[in-house]
């Protein structure tokens, strides 16, 4: 049973997406690992939440390759270098959707919840440290990395939820 308490779902979505999480996590139980499990949960809770949600059209399959390579994107699942890595193709394959559709609704995906690559939600906790993106703040209208600026302003960034930690800590 899919992790339901740390992800809000709507009642009449709650079907839908225990059907995609349940092929997400044995995808990532099998490929991945539990960082991706967990952020494919909570995209697919978002996607459930959203009015009207884009899961009621379609194969829960489909939204799974999506959620799946979406994360995957994110994460640069897709580069050799990364650990893991799985090439798109392999990844689609393993899932059953073909790399079209899992792409297509990826690009959805992304284009509906304003998901870029770098975005900080959707990093790996693990990868947080080297995301450039989660840690940059403007402060008087200059951007800057908030690990070299002042403890005082990088304790408000965290208390306004800029920043995921306070460095050095």
């Amino acid at each position: 049973m899919p992790e339901q308490s740390k992800y809000p779902v709507p009642k009449g979505m709650l079907a839908c997406y225990e059907a995609i999480v349940d092929l997400t996590d044995a995808f990532c139980r099998a490929h991945l690992n539990d960082e991706y499990a967990g952020l494919c949960r909570k995209l697919t809770a978002k996607l459930s939440r959203k009015r009207p949600s884009p899961l009621m059209r379609g194969r829960p399959t489909s939204w799974a390759g999506a959620v799946l390579y979406t994360i995957g994107r994110v994460n640069f699942l897709f580069d050799k270098s990364q650990t893991p890595h799985l090439a798109a193709k392999q990844l689609c394959k393993s899932v059953g959707v073909s790399q079209n559709t899992a792409s297509g609704k990826s690009t959805e995906i992304m284009r509906l919840l304003k998901i870029v690559p770098f975005e900080p939600e959707w990093t790996r906790p693990s990868k947080i440290d080297e995301n450039p993106m989660a840690w940059m703040i403007s402060v008087d209208g200059f951007i800057l990395d908030a690990r070299s600026a002042p403890r005082e302003i990088q304790e408000e960034a965290l208390r306004m939820g800029l920043i995921p930690y306070l460095p050095d800590e």
